[in-house]
């Protein structure tokens, strides 16, 4: 039934495809029988397979069991789900917090909720699918902005006074580009035109800021951004994502959120892990100075070897091939050299934008970020990155 749209994914380089990859220790992982250096994972601080992660889901899952059983407004809200909201709300600095079962769950839930009829949406036109998925699902306008572009916000602000409510939405990191929102103008814009403005921290969360609490913390702004979501399975090394505002937003999305209502809940081993996970976010600022000098490593290898690492301002360091089918081949290349670097194309980014996206972590050693610098001079050697 689907052979045509299939040859013709395949005729353009867009076929996407499973790799099954073994145990790892956050810097290499097993594929086909070789362990390579990873270079495309979100674990940012190595969080995944951390000791206390494992012992507190075990421990969670003796007590609890597994499964939650139901959606959190039926039976299926534990002490776990209240007590990491909790601590998500002290960690963020905000009133409270909402758990959701993932990041793409919080932007399909979060932004139709709070936009509909009558109402207004300024998007970057970087942002995440997520984002652009529930912009979709809302009732409201959107107006889809010049990438980090603040005039432009400011114009399309100015000529949407009519509207009963303004969102203005951004990832707080760049996911395909690792770069960073303007946050300071757009929070100044908001106030200054009475907007809403809400962040997807997804990235940001345990990497930003001083503390670790994202883009807000970064650039002074903790209190000052109403809407705050961020995830779990990136750099806390578990699962699931969360709303962070004041307790009306908190209590209004829990009682207008599809994807909260109509989810059954996390189960209490996730949200044990995240716990212990949180404690080594705000225990252990040693990771997160790792993690950085890896990033300024790579980047400054990347350099000398006369690559361009783009925009990045974060472990997110996009390499630049263009077509898709050169970016997947290159992506196999670097496999042979033993680096696991995935190809990202359309629809992901734009079409002649393809491009292998690599993520350092504070799990790698600096010999693992010279090996991998050396795969990516072979790579350019073949004519393959510039």
């Amino acid at each position: 039934m689907f052979e045509q749209e299939l040859s013709y994914i395949d005729q353009h380089g867009l076929r996407r495809r499973l790799v099954v990859a073994g145990p790892d220790d956050g810097a290499h992982v097993m594929i086909n029988d070789q362990r390579v250096i990873l270079m495309c994972s979100n674990d940012y601080l190595g969080l995944a397979n951390h000791p206390a992660l494992r012992k507190a889901a075990c421990a969670a899952m003796e007590q609890y069991g597994f499964g939650s059983g139901a959606s959190r407004l039926v039976s299926g809200t534990g002490a776990l789900h209240c007590e990491l909201e909790e601590r998500l709300a002290k960690f963020k600095g905000t009133e409270a917090v909402l758990l959701f079962n993932s990041g793409y769950a919080a932007n399909t839930g979060i932004i139709p909720a709070v936009a509909t009829t009558d109402d207004v949406i300024l998007s970057d036109s970087l942002n995440h699918a997520s984002i652009i998925d529930g912009c979709r699902l809302s009732k409201a306008q959107v107006s889809v902005y010049r990438h980090r572009d603040v005039n432009h916000v400011e114009d399309i602000l100015k000529k949407t006074a009519h509207a009963r409510r303004r969102l203005i939405v951004t990832d707080g990191v760049f996911s395909m580009d690792g770069d960073i929102a303007p946050l300071p103008e757009l929070v100044s814009l908001a106030e200054r035109y009475d907007a809403m403005l809400m962040v997807d921290d997804a990235h940001a969360a345990g990497v930003l800021g001083a503390g670790g609490k994202g883009t807000a913390e970064h650039f002074g702004l903790t209190g000052r951004v109403p809407i705050q979501m961020g995830t779990l399975g990136k750099a806390f090394g578990s699962f699931g994502a969360y709303v962070a505002g004041d307790k009306h937003l908190i209590e209004f999305l829990l009682n207008s959120a599809r994807s909260f209502i109509f989810s059954t809940a996390l189960p209490p081993a996730i949200c044990a892990a995240s716990l212990a996970a949180l404690d080594i976010v705000e225990q252990e600022p040693e990771r997160r100075n790792k993690l950085w000098l890896n990033r300024d490593r790579f980047v400054q290898g990347l350099k000398a070897l006369g690559i361009d690492p783009g925009e990045s301002e974060t472990p997110i360091i996009p390499i630049m091939i263009g077509s898709s089918e050169k970016a997947t081949q290159a992506s196999l290349l670097l496999l042979e050299s033993g680096v696991f670097a995935s190809a990202i194309r359309p629809p992901t980014v734009a079409e002649g934008t393809a491009r292998i996206r690599t993520t350092v972590t504070a799990a790698h050693s600096f010999a693992d970020i010279d090996a991998a610098l050396a795969a990516f001079g072979a790579l350019k050697q073949k004519g393959y990155a510039g």
